[in-house]
């Protein structure tokens, strides 16, 4: 193939400088046919091949490559074949007697063909994309994986991220109701993918089953809900870009966290830091394009949703309730009665009918029990000699003058001592643990052990007065003095009659 500069010099001569095609030929040492071909083109137009490539050896196996390709197609992408893989398995089983060389160039052409290509897509203001992602954090000195929870909103490329424990309902809710308030707005459609979360089952039309968590989510927002095909990741590519993202700038290197509060705090902020920046093509910073999305948006709710997962529950014997694998304690009083177990992202909390009768830390294992201990004293003081054994007890960590106190009381009282204790013990059912430790202390160094005189020493702190206790005789009550009334006592009731 002739340079382009020859093609040049030959159509000068001829155009420009007015010689014939023969005296080009002449001059340039070129066929009569060469040159007309280059007073025809003004470039050359390069080589095409008019029948395929024959492959004498390969030629009849051909079906047999597109069919092993074809399957890879359901395959997991780490259990698909190589090019080497197809070579094995042609030489081993249909006895291919050609080179590695040329079944590496077809397989290479084949899934350059067979990839699929995309249309670009145009983003109106005010619409978002939501997906969760996974990664690895340190959390109190613990090294975990952590699912964190992104939203974006493709028309400005603003981004809100943040961790959960788990992929849960109550971290999808969460998740919403966080990022709501910190683009200051509800999206007017967000995309998802089919999570089970929202999506409880995928009907024959293509239709959507909603939960019932997420069908709440979207009746106290109103945002319209879109969702992708099954499998095809590309139909909520900003979101899918977001999470790679975040991954590799937001947690790389693996960050150090005291706890998810810390963790999502350092989060937010980059993710208003990234508002800075300038995404794509655009020449405005995302927060300048993030004043498009925000004027569309729709006001939040007065009220925001309650993110928490309800479920139906039932008090055991024992005054525990199940929930996620583990056991949360209720006060003994509402034994075997019907309750509804809310599960938040942080914190558990059981209701019977409308009140709320007990709330803990949420826990992330299995098979744990998560028990208050103040739930079961008013059972033990009917019970005492299950004082020690009681496993929401195990574990209660209290100041050592609790313990002091209790040898004191079985010193002096025995049995009756133990029950004494319990009694203490259930004056933190209702006062505050600092006032009853003090108060323990107050006793001891008074010798007044006894219940009656922790409680009034209690009360005497609450109400700021001196005890005023009777150390001469138990149970230490103040000393009353009672005078005989005379008629003048009266008389200073009524001024007129004092006066």
């Amino acid at each position: 193939m002739f340079a382009v500069e020859v093609y040049a010099a030959v159509r000068r001569f001829v155009f420009v400088d007015g010689n014939s095609r023969r005296e080009a030929a002449r001059v340039f040492g070129l066929s009569r046919e060469t040159v007309t071909k280059m007073c025809r083109f003004s470039l050359p137009p390069g080589y095409t091949r008019m029948v395929p490539v024959v492959k004498p050896k390969l030629g009849a196996l051909l079906a047999a490559i597109d069919a092993i390709l074809e399957a890879d197609g359901g395959a997991p992408v780490k259990q698909r074949h190589t090019a080497k893989r197809i070579f094995e398995r042609l030489r081993d089983e249909h006895g291919f007697a050609g080179g590695y060389t040329v079944v590496k160039d077809y397989v290479r052409v084949s899934r350059v063909r067979g990839r699929e290509t995309f249309v670009p897509l145009a983003h109106p203001p005010g619409h978002a994309q939501v997906d969760f992602g996974e990664a690895v954090r340190v959390i109190g000195g613990v090294r975990q994986k952590i699912h964190f929870f992104c939203m974006d909103l493709p028309q400005s490329d603003a981004c809100f991220v943040k961790a959960y424990p788990g992929e849960t309902t109550e971290a999808f809710l969460d998740g919403h109701v966080a990022s709501f308030a910190f683009i200051g707005g509800v999206p007017l459609s967000i995309l998802y993918d089919n999570l089970k979360i929202a999506v409880a089952k995928i009907c024959g039309d293509g239709k959507r089953e909603r939960t019932r968590a997420f069908t709440e989510l979207v009746s106290h927002y109103l945002f319209a809900d879109r969702f992708g095909r099954p499998g095809k990741g590309n139909d909520k590519g900003k979101v899918e870009g977001l999470v790679k993202y975040a991954r590799a700038n937001f947690m790389t290197p693996i960050p150090i966290a005291a706890s998810y509060d810390d963790l999502n705090a350092m989060m937010a902020e980059r993710c208003r830091q990234r508002q800075s920046e300038r995404a794509g093509r655009h020449a405005e910073t995302i927060g300048e394009r993030l004043i498009a999305d925000r004027a569309v948006l729709r006001d939040l709710p007065v009220v925001p949703l309650e993110p928490c997962e309800k479920r139906a529950g039932r008090v055991s014997s024992t005054a525990l309730v199940r929930y996620r694998c583990n056991d949360y304690s209720v006060p003994t009083a509402y034994g075997f009665q019907d309750v509804v177990v809310k599960g938040f992202v942080d914190e558990v909390v059981i209701q019977c009918a409308s009140a709320v009768i007990a709330r803990h830390p949420r826990s992330y294992g299995e098979g744990e029990l998560v028990a208050n201990p103040l739930h079961y004293l008013a059972l033990i003081e009917t019970k005492p000699n299950a004082l020690d054994q009681a496993a929401a007890l195990q574990g209660w960590v209290l100041p050592e003058e609790f313990q002091h106190l209790r040898h004191l009381l079985e010193a002096r009282m025995g049995n009756r001592g133990k029950r004494e204790f319990i009694e203490v013990l259930r004056l933190l059912e209702a006062l505050p643990q600092e006032i009853v430790a003090t108060s323990v202390v107050e006793a001891i160094r008074l010798g007044a052990i006894s219940f009656d005189a922790v409680k009034l020493i209690a009360l005497a702190r609450i109400e700021r007065r001196p005890a005023r206790l009777d150390l001469t005789a138990y149970p230490h009550l103040p000393k009353l003095t009672v005078k005989i009334t005379s008629p003048a006592d009266y008389a200073a009731l009524v001024p007129e009659l004092a006066a």
